[in-house]
């Protein structure tokens, strides 16, 4: 997905952005940048991948390299950068974060224009930076190009320029999809993705930009260029999965959402007279552990941790980009509690399950340490769609979704039309598909949340929820 953070300051701020784009490090990293800017050198960048290599590592050289009072970072999923612009706006620096869906269609009308072209990386592939840059320059100023982009993309768009008057400009999704947070101290603003990543830095929460609100940040003050919209679809799976525990968004603590989703989860077991025989409440870790902590806090079962992941040398096991190396790396990291599994019923709660390959690692690996029950609880509802907003899911094709591979067994593509019933638990088509996951991956039971316990999990309108990976709602 990938996270930015900024500073514009009357101190220096290369150590602030440092340590801030380091807290965005779980946000799936491929590569990270810098870019700071200092009134005698002006604009200056550095990037690097981070697939092998913590952000830190990688730039820890940055405090002799590059100075200023302003400077951004950002996380990358994908493309490099922040990049270098220079352009009829003037020289700056821009970071961004979102999904590029008709990305070809922008690029060929681009460059029908006059004397239009883009720098190509390997495979001709355009930056998606760059091709963001080519839109907002459309236009005669920042807010203007920047509405005229979030007009134009299919998709979304949440970006930070550092300019070369040492401000920033902050811009959120025209349905502020993914958060963007401005805190404050005695220098200057900060801008974030995650409000934890300031307020460790000694900044304090002035404000949370609404959907498709622009400003404009100086040391002094903020000054709104584009007012917010009415219409917010912020997405779900940031509190189930994807957002730090530490997070606030929208006034909802992450980990305090998770707690409540497992008590759900609980509750609704109990009330159906589910898997009440058990010895230990797990989660699959880490995201799914405050899941299991809700449900084990709900329910007559103690939490326990039967497998620890050893984290200090291997990375999240998303990260890589080959599917045979993230399953590599996701079984070399679990190491078992044999007291706490052998001869043990065991349920364990995930915050999804998605592909389920690194999953029937896991369930192998119980039994091969002599559990005696597995139980399965998503702590999400079935992911029938890949997202199409964000870059959440890696899945090239729908039918890599367990739950869609799934209905094509039980019922071929005419099991398709039937989404709704089989996210639903409580149909027939719901209970076959989750009977014949369980079959397949030898649970002894599983169930997932349903889309009203999430919602009541999170405790926002739903109308203001993108729902579009569960139910095709965006």
């Amino acid at each position: 997905m990938g996270g930015f953070f900024g500073v514009t300051s009357k101190r220096e701020a290369i150590s602030d952005v440092f340590f801030g784009t380091d807290y965005h490090s779980h946000l799936g990293p491929r590569r990270g940048g810098m870019a700071a800017f200092d009134s005698e050198i002006g604009l200056q960048r550095d990037i690097h991948n981070i697939e092998n290599s913590p952000f830190r590592t990688k730039f820890y050289h940055i405090f002799d390299e590059m100075k200023g009072n302003a400077a951004i970072g950002c996380i990358s999923d994908s493309d490099p950068q922040p990049l270098l612009i220079r352009s009829k706006l003037g020289t700056y620096a821009m970071a961004f974060v979102g999904r590029i869906n008709n990305a070809d269609e922008l690029i060929d009308n681009y460059l029908r224009t006059d004397m239009a072209h883009f720098n190509a990386m390997t495979g001709g592939k355009i930056n998606s930076v760059e091709l963001v840059s080519a839109l907002i320059n459309h236009a005669d100023s920042f807010c203007d190009g920047i509405k005229f982009a979030q007009h134009q993309i299919d998709g979304s768009m949440s970006l930070l320029i550092l300019k070369d008057d040492g401000h920033l400009i902050a811009a959120r999704d025209k349905y502020g999809r993914l958060p963007v947070i401005i805190g404050k101290n005695r220098s200057g603003h900060a801008v974030s993705f995650e409000s934890f990543a300031f307020e460790k830095l000694g900044y304090k929460k002035e404000c949370e930009l609404g959907p498709g609100e622009i400003v404009e940040l100086s040391p002094e003050e903020i000054i709104q260029l584009a007012p917010a919209g009415s219409e917010m679809k912020i997405c779900s799976f940031l509190w189930s999965y994807y957002g730090y525990s530490n997070s606030t968004y929208e006034g909802v603590n992450v980990e305090l959402m998770r707690y409540r989703n497992g008590e759900i989860l609980a509750k609704n077991d109990r009330e159906m007279d589910r898997a009440q025989d058990i010895d230990y409440v797990c989660g699959v870790p880490d995201s799914g552990t405050p899941h299991a902590i809700g449900y084990a806090n709900e329910s007559d079962a103690k939490f326990a941790r039967p497998f620890i992941k050893y984290t200090p040398t291997w990375p999240r096991s998303f990260t890589s980009a080959k599917q045979a190396d993230r399953n590599k790396i996701a079984k070399m990291k679990q190491i078992p509690v044999e007291e706490l599994i052998k001869g043990k019923k065991l349920l364990f709660v995930d915050d999804s399950i998605v592909r389920g390959t690194q999953l029937r690692e896991t369930v192998e690996f119980l039994y091969d340490n002599g559990a005696k029950a597995v139980h399965m609880r998503s702590a999400c509802p079935p992911i029938m769609y890949s997202c199409r907003y964000l870059n959440f899911s890696r899945a090239t094709s729908e039918l890599e979704l367990i739950a869609r591979r799934t209905i094509l067994e039980l019922e071929g593509e005419e099991g398709f039309n039937y989404i709704e019933e089989y996210s639903d638990g409580s149909t027939e088509r719901g209970k076959k598909l989750r009977e014949k996951i369980a079959e397949n991956f030898k649970f002894d039971s599983l169930e997932f949340q349903s889309l009203e316990g999430i919602i009541k999990a999170i405790g926002i309108d739903s109308c203001k929820l993108c729902t579009y990976c569960w139910n095709g709602k965006g």
